[in-house]
């Protein structure tokens, strides 16, 4: 690989995933050269320094991701400390607390001192007590009671998400005054696409959008042009619900309020899509029974992981094979029943596995209510009933050509109907009742729904082969 590194025109945010993917490989091959070498090259180590701290935080924390351990670490030490702070913030919960361990007291403080009050909060369950000790000392006053605030919110909560960094005027100013004001700051917070409006005591009076400013007349008074229809958000509701909210409408940015009314922050658009994809991630995890992992952690990390789940999965299985073995006599009678056993179990498993992904969404927005589950349930079954006659007829004519027995068609066709109306069922109920008692309805869901169509599946067809052939 030559020193020179060909210039690529590589920009911090317009990066698509092919070149994320060839800056990657890049890095990849720096490294293995560095491993290589008997000392480490200045060259080298230069060019690398250069192409990682080039790029966007997001990207880098990418790069980092998907390095093993021992590669992630060398690199780490050669991003510069502004790309740190925002590393730290956009990387996976289980990276960073790997790459803070590898930090300096000192580093830890510098990095510290780059990041806002609600970045800070937001790092601080992963730094350590003396770290976060020493950062509140720079903080002032207004910073770290916002702080304490943020930190007393719970996690899933939208306090814990909420920014502090917003633009307010009071409603008895010109819209000139307004603008003489923003001319002052050196540049608007992030995703400012409105101004709050409050009064003395700092309750919410209405919001002003940037456009209305623009296009409305100077001497106009802000109570005449704000709006007075607008969605607050409470600290303790769900971030989960306010990214619907946020979806919903159409929202680059809403107030958060306490239970007196005051305006304490607000949420933005980056924060919302941050929440989106840590949820999709989770209930991607959740449904195979998985939590979220080091793609290169030690192995018995991995084992500690995923081996729950497939214990019990090994449970179940055995389950459906001891269910399976009581019909012995017949299988061994009809042989053909045993290449016909897996089409029925599937065919319910992946229909249930069909409605149980719609139901978890609809929980996600919430959708589901006490008063429509039961319709729900009843349209799931007709919807499923007529997929399985049109499926039991390519079933039939399946069954049919390796058996050429209208009755084991018969059999298989009543047996795949009857098994994937069991799998809409239990496709419907199992988040459901994890949702009502309090758990995440993605969690193994697709384990115990494999299981209950797997058993149920070889027990009808089994069944009604042993009644109606023998």
């Amino acid at each position: 690989m030559s020193n020179n590194r060909t210039n690529t025109n590589l920009t911090k945010l317009k990066l698509d995933p092919e070149d994320i993917q060839r800056t990657l490989i890049d890095i990849q091959k720096y490294l293995n050269c560095l491993d290589n070498l008997d000392t480490n090259n200045e060259s080298y180590l230069n060019d690398l320094k250069s192409l990682i701290n080039s790029l966007h935080s997001s990207n880098i924390a990418f790069i980092l991701e998907s390095l093993q351990k021992d590669q992630r670490d060398k690199l780490w030490k050669m991003v510069s400390t502004v790309n740190r702070s925002g590393v730290l913030l956009e990387i996976d919960n289980w990276t960073r607390e790997s790459l803070i361990e590898t930090l300096s007291f000192e580093d830890l403080i510098e990095i510290t001192s780059i990041l806002d009050t609600d970045e800070l909060a937001y790092l601080a369950d992963d730094l350590p007590l003396d770290v976060i000790v020493e950062a509140q000392k720079k903080l002032n006053p207004e910073e770290r009671f916002q702080f304490l605030r943020a930190m007393g919110y719970p996690e899933d909560s939208v306090g814990a998400i909420m920014d502090f960094e917003m633009i307010k005027v009071r409603e008895d100013i010109t819209l000139e005054v307004v603008l003489r004001y923003l001319r002052r700051l050196q540049e608007l917070p992030d995703h400012t696409d409105q101004i709050f409006v409050v009064d003395r005591q700092e309750k919410l009076q209405g919001t002003l959008s940037l456009a209305k400013i623009l296009v409305s007349e100077l001497d106009v008074e802000v109570k005449d042009v704000m709006d007075s229809d607008f969605l607050t958000l409470n600290p303790l509701d769900s971030d989960s619900d306010a990214a619907s909210a946020f979806e919903r409408y159409d929202l680059v940015s809403a107030p958060v309020m306490d239970d007196k009314g005051r305006l304490i922050g607000r949420v933005t658009v980056a924060d919302v899509v941050d929440i989106i994809q840590e949820d999709s991630q989770e209930q991607d995890l959740s449904r195979a029974g998985l939590q979220e992992e080091d793609i290169f952690a030690p192995i018995l990390t991995a084992i500690q992981n995923r081996a729950p789940w497939l214990l019990f999965n090994l449970c179940t299985a055995t389950i459906a094979s001891l269910l399976a073995a009581r019909f012995e006599t017949t299988v061994s009678r009809i042989v053909i029943l045993a290449f016909l056993m897996p089409i029925v179990a599937g065919i319910g498993g992946n229909s249930g596995n069909q409605t149980m992904t719609m139901i978890i969404r609809a929980l996600a927005v919430g959708r589901i209510t006490e008063d429509n589950i039961w319709q729900l349930v009843k349209k799931e079954l007709k919807v499923t009933f007529l997929v399985g006659i049109l499926g039991g007829a390519l079933s039939a004519l399946f069954a049919w050509i390796i058996s050429n027995s209208i009755q084991i068609t018969i059999v298989t066709v009543i047996a795949m109907i009857c098994n994937m109306l069991v799998g809409a069922v239990i496709g419907v109920l199992v988040p459901m009742l994890r949702a009502h008692f309090g758990k995440d309805p993605a969690i193994g869901s697709s384990v115990i729904l494999t299981f209950i169509t797997d058993s149920f599946g070889f027990f009808i067809f089994l069944s009604l082969a042993t009644f109606l052939l023998l």
